[in-house]
């Protein structure tokens, strides 16, 4: 799966490679890793649930 994936991270993560995560879309679809563990499991979640998540997390509840 991963390889047909665009994967991109916050622009606020440093380059350093440290406690990151990076996602990519795909239609309908939201996936999520660890940047350190680019083959690790992959967490993947309808797209209305992960704006929903980035709301909560931004406090625009």
């Amino acid at each position: 799966m991963t390889a047909e994936l665009s994967w991109r991270k916050s622009s606020y993560s440093g380059s350093d490679g440290g406690n990151c995560v990076e996602v990519a879309e795909t239609s309908g679809r939201v996936h999520v890793r660890d940047s350190k563990e680019q083959r690790g499991p992959i967490l993947s979640v309808p797209s209305g649930q992960w704006a929903v998540f980035v709301r909560h997390v931004a406090g625009e509840r």
